[in-house]
């Protein structure tokens, strides 16, 4: 209890927390994102329960493997090597390697995954209609709760070893990993409900989310290939994205307003 106490008199142990929770609180986003979209195509009584059920399983995911480090370390080496490298950056890196350790197996497969569920998804938005298209085989709108919770527990997998590899590269310390994450998943709590509700009001917004899940499995994808994209360049991708979309929503309620106070007039 003394060395935890003396770690947060430590001026350089409250900045690497902090810089950690924005960070944690960053990458659950993605996570959260992913678990709002497919919560919104279950029952409405089973929603809440689905993204609570979701988010303390990405918390259990991510305590579980900080106290599984040195595994989790180890998941970094180099499994096996294709041999194929692209050409030097400024940094003298190759811009993409094809030497695969099982992070960069999972981030693959994750991507895989990521992008071929929100493209079913937009296929079903764009063309709600019935077919014998691959991808009208299992109609999303149809959903069980048991099918939901598995797809979330695949990308609650993914996120969390990418949530903690980054946890693991900004400090050293246990405890601060731990709090941080508590924090960040504290936030997702919070978030949940108001972000699922939201993009349930907003059918535009769906569209979007699914847009920024396409980019995140291309990332995912990229990364598993040694082309690490900065995360800043994603997320004001995204604020950007946000911003317009908020923009014409508040556009769309302004032209009813506009059209109802008309027809009160008449």
């Amino acid at each position: 209890m003394d060395s935890l106490l003396s770690l947060f008199t430590d001026p350089a142990a409250w900045a690497a927390l902090i810089a950690l929770v924005v960070m944690e609180v960053v990458l659950g986003i993605d996570n959260l994102i992913f678990i709002s979209i497919l919560s919104n195509k279950l029952p409405e009584e089973q929603r809440t329960r689905a993204r609570r059920l979701g988010i303390g399983l990405a918390l259990a995911m991510r305590l579980v493997l900080l106290s599984m480090i040195a595994w989790l370390v180890g998941l970094t080496a180099v499994v096996f090597d294709l041999g194929i490298r692209g050409p030097l950056n400024d940094y003298g890196q190759p811009s993409f390697e094809t030497a695969f350790s099982w992070r960069d197996i999972i981030l693959v497969v994750g991507g895989l995954f990521l992008i071929w569920k929100a493209t079913k998804e937009i296929h079903h938005n764009v063309d709600p209609s019935p077919s014998d298209d691959l991808l009208d085989k299992k109609q999303a709108a149809t959903m069980n709760f048991g099918a939901a919770i598995i797809q979330i527990i695949l990308l609650d997998m993914v996120f969390s070893i990418d949530s903690i590899l980054t946890a693991v590269g900004m400090t050293d310390n246990l405890a601060v990993m731990v709090i941080a994450v508590l924090v960040a998943v504290g936030a997702m709590v919070l978030a949940a409900d108001p972000l699922a509700n939201f993009i349930d009001r907003n059918p535009t917004v769906v569209m979007l989310a699914l847009g920024f899940l396409l980019m995140i499995g291309a990332v995912l994808i990229a990364d598993g290939f040694g082309v690490h994209v900065p995360k800043g360049y994603i997320y004001a991708a995204m604020g950007f994205s946000v911003l317009v979309e908020a923009l014409n929503i508040l556009s769309r309620r302004a032209q009813k307003r506009k059209a109802a106070a008309a027809g009160n007039e008449r």
